[in-house]
């Protein structure tokens, strides 16, 4: 059975964000429309705001023990959840060699949004208290992002 660890929570995080600041990176320079090509790099800067914030959470992690009902299942399984959320350099080559357009990199970008909002609401159980209040802030943020997404898709 696995051991829970809190910090690695937070290195998952901030390997989320690192793979979507450079899918967004890479969905800019793919854009030639003025508008999505800003939108793409918003959204980079976004993930970066989000990997400091969740860098800074790591440093001050405690040594901290989540109410569970059977200990390291609920870990064990938020780890194999963000298993596919987090890429290894060559899956994100893959990866992207499927975004083609920037139709593609929307509907992709929407996916992968609805995905670390999930995984953000999962580790919040798994996280002290005081801790909480800054993932319901990301959480919200994606929140924004993925409507943002959705109204580019829209126009």
């Amino acid at each position: 059975m696995d051991t829970f660890r809190a910090n690695e929570v937070f290195e998952i995080a901030i390997k989320i964000e690192e793979n979507g600041e450079k899918f967004y990176r890479y969905a800019a320079d793919l854009a030639e429309e003025r508008n999505s090509k800003e939108m793409f790099t918003f959204l980079a800067g976004e993930e970066v705001k989000h990997k400091k914030t969740f860098e800074a959470m790591l440093s001050g992690v405690e040594d901290y023990q989540p109410s569970e009902s059977y200990p390291g299942e609920y870990f064990a399984y938020l780890r194999a959840y963000a298993e596919g959320l987090i890429f290894t350099p060559e899956k994100l080559q893959s990866e992207l060699a499927e975004v083609k357009t920037v139709e593609d990199a929307i509907d992709f970008a929407i996916q992968r949004e609805i995905e670390s909002i999930l995984y953000y609401i999962e580790a919040k159980n798994l996280v002290p208290g005081n801790q909480k209040d800054k993932i319901d802030e990301i959480i919200n943020e994606e929140r924004r992002h993925y409507l943002k997404l959705v109204g580019a898709k829209k126009k």
